[in-house]
């Protein structure tokens, strides 16, 4: 029997993957327990939709995403730290402080989006990546002045 599942079951497949299984497994666990329905033409065109739309909306959140980029990419982004003797900054910048002060700038950044490689620790400017979007990776400047 041929099913669509509706969830990810493990050894079988992912959501939305169409699987042959045996008439019992389908009819006694999978489609009693809300995981699989029925392969037919009504619920193969209702799965087609639900791609479709997905697909579509993926697609603006990715345009979205890349229009932010460029607005970010304009963006100074620039620390005043202190620093000690021989120009040595005290602690470092970290992806929390860069994602607050994007915030502050009006962008909705979590720290988890951006990726700080090494430390922040030195006057300069520095190359961060951000991930918006795992189709939309950029990397920014971020400059530390006294």
């Amino acid at each position: 029997m041929k099913v669509i599942l509706l969830k990810d079951v493990k050894n079988q497949g992912k959501k939305d993957a169409i699987i042959e299984v045996a008439d019992g497994y389908a009819n006694n666990f999978l489609i009693k327990n809300g995981l699989a329905v029925a392969l037919t033409n009504t619920s193969k065109k209702i799965l087609d939709n639900q791609l479709a739309l997905r697909k579509e909306k993926e697609e603006e959140t990715i345009k979205q995403m890349n229009e932010i980029k460029e607005k970010l990419l304009k963006e100074k982004i620039e620390f005043k730290v202190k620093t000690g003797k021989m120009d040595k900054v005290f602690g470092n910048i970290s992806s929390k402080q860069i994602a607050e002060y994007l915030n502050k700038l009006g962008y909705k950044v979590d720290k988890k989006q951006i990726h700080v490689n090494f430390p922040l620790d030195t006057l300069g400017r520095h190359m961060v990546e951000i991930e918006l979007h795992k189709k939309v990776k950029f990397n920014i400047g971020v400059n530390l002045v006294k």
